[in-house]
């Protein structure tokens, strides 16, 4: 026989669990429904997508609106390939960079701990108040619409975060391995190759996704430093947008295409990124 204490304890216990359930679900349809706007307006018609009361699935769905997206005047295919080049890139660099950079921080202390600070301060400065004095130096030197311009200022502005991410997970790692591993014989690259790297691989790869997700997505500088030579998917949807229409399901194809890399790019290393949010990522 179950007591009366055991019966309001499971009842106690199944509401909690319904409960919880119930707000997660509340929060997924939340964070989901715009996606799923998204995807379903790039299947829409015209008529479909601006139709009063909104319909949220199409009746037909069709492809027409990814045929536009990346055939218009080979635009979309363009802007595709602009922006995986720079993307990719741009977050190498910061990688080869930044990594470097956050272990002799994390290691030997470079410049104190305000060093570190000040690092992190450079991504307080706002793009806008630097978009007019970076435009005029380009112009200079010859770097407007370039992929390397776009390479180098993404990697700049990308840097501070990369390397205060990369010194916190980096302090994490127990010193003494290290120096047991150098006592052993193994020289300074194979420690870091064979013993660092691998316990640092989740926080790279957090780190790696949040450089690339920026690369990816910026939109201010791509638009004032690129003309026609280069072209990027954010200011390829801002193009569908004028005065006298507005190509909502093109401009949805667009922004389903430019969501995929970095879909696929978090599957790919989601093992070692989950475990990498859960590290000293905050650490000061």
């Amino acid at each position: 026989m179950i007591s009366s204490r055991q019966r309001n304890k499971q009842t106690r216990k199944m509401i909690g669990w319904t409960l919880r359930y119930a707000v997660l679900g509340v929060v997924l349809i939340f964070f989901a429904f715009p996606v799923f706007w998204i995807v379903s307006t790039s299947l829409k018609t015209p008529e479909e997508y601006t139709h009063s009361p909104p319909i949220y699935i199409p009746a037909q769905p069709h492809f027409d609106n990814y045929s536009r997206a990346l055939g218009k005047g080979g635009e979309g295919g363009k802007a595709l390939r602009d922006s995986l080049v720079i993307g990719i890139s741009a977050t190498l660099l910061t990688l080869l960079l930044g990594v470097p950079a956050a272990y002799s921080m994390a290691r030997y202390d470079t410049g104190g701990r305000n060093f570190s600070f000040w690092i992190l301060s450079q991504r307080m400065m706002p793009p806008v108040a630097a978009v007019l004095p970076i435009f005029i130096l380009y112009r200079n030197v010859k770097l407007l619409d370039t992929h390397l311009g776009l390479i180098l200022l993404y990697t700049v502005f990308a840097l501070p975060l990369c390397i205060w991410m990369m010194r916190s997970y980096l302090q994490e790692v127990s010193v003494e391995m290290e120096e047991s591993a150098r006592m052993e014989g193994a020289s300074q690259w194979q420690v870091w190759r064979y013993i660092t790297l691998p316990l640092v691989a989740p926080g790279l790869s957090a780190t790696m996704i949040f450089v690339f997700i920026f690369a990816w997505t910026e939109f201010l500088f791509s638009l004032v430093l690129t003309r026609s030579s280069v072209l990027t998917l954010p200011v390829l949807v801002s193009r569908f947008f004028g005065t006298q229409s507005y190509e909502w399901g093109v401009a949805s194809a667009v922004a389903v295409i430019a969501t995929l890399p970095v879909v696929i790019l978090s599957l790919f290393v989601q093992r070692h990124f989950v475990r990498g949010m859960t590290l000293g990522a905050v650490k000061s």
